[in-house]
């Protein structure tokens, strides 16, 4: 689907809130995803995909606002890692940017 309507998008978003599971396009390859914060439905993707428990799982975010959400920003040492996330956020986002941060709470063991 090159072009979603928003009923497509509002369809994925019902998905997701039930534990469901959606195909997305990345930048490079679609990509498999579920509630980040949902164990059951992190678990599908697994299951699904027949991948190894022990390879990591990305979480997508739409927003920066959601990176307390999902990274414990209070572990990375704010006078290096601190500012130098929020330029990359600020510089790069939204687009393809990956960051690799300690994982919250919020966010189950599985991810």
């Amino acid at each position: 689907m090159s072009d979603p309507s928003d009923a497509h998008i509002l369809a994925a978003a019902r998905l997701l809130r039930d534990g469901g599971l959606v195909a997305f396009p990345t930048e490079t390859v679609y990509g498999l995803g579920a509630n980040a914060l949902d164990p059951l439905a992190v678990a599908g993707i697994f299951e699904l995909k027949g991948r190894p428990r022990f390879d990591p799982l990305i979480v997508h975010l739409d927003t920066a606002d959601l990176l307390p959400t999902v990274a414990d920003l209070t572990a990375i040492p704010t006078a290096i890692g601190g500012e130098l996330i929020e330029q990359l956020v600020e510089r790069f986002w939204p687009g393809p940017l990956t960051l690799v941060l300690p994982k919250a709470d919020a966010v189950p063991g599985i991810v």
